[in-house]
């Protein structure tokens, strides 16, 4: 036969454990639990929100690296043909001039 419910039982008091939610829950609302997973959540959809709208704008995401300047990658194939020797010295210099680059140079500028 079961016990009934009591303070001898090791259960606490049998009327909070029987009574509705407002009575078990008075002295400790579940709400700023709540409260702080509704806010998380409503941060969440809205960056999700900002990330599609930025992209649906042709924007690129911040974390993503900005694309390569096309004479960056002209200066790249020029250097790759003169390494295999497809060039020669005067034709990569002219090259070289053309692209408004001195070779060694960082910025990629003349100075």
């Amino acid at each position: 036969m079961a016990q009934p419910l009591t303070a001898a039982a090791g259960l606490g008091d049998a009327t909070a454990l029987f009574a509705g939610p407002a009575a078990r829950f008075h002295a400790h609302p579940p709400f700023p639990v709540m409260g702080v997973a509704m806010l998380l959540v409503l941060l969440l959809l809205g960056l999700v929100a900002y990330l599609l709208i930025s992209r649906a704008k042709g924007r690129r995401p911040l974390w993503a690296a900005a694309p390569e300047p096309p004479e960056y990658a002209a200066r790249r194939v020029l250097a790759e043909r003169f390494a295999r020797g497809d060039i020669t010295v005067d034709e990569f210099l002219e090259r070289a001039s053309v692209l408004n680059w001195t070779p060694g140079s960082r910025e990629g500028g003349r100075k």
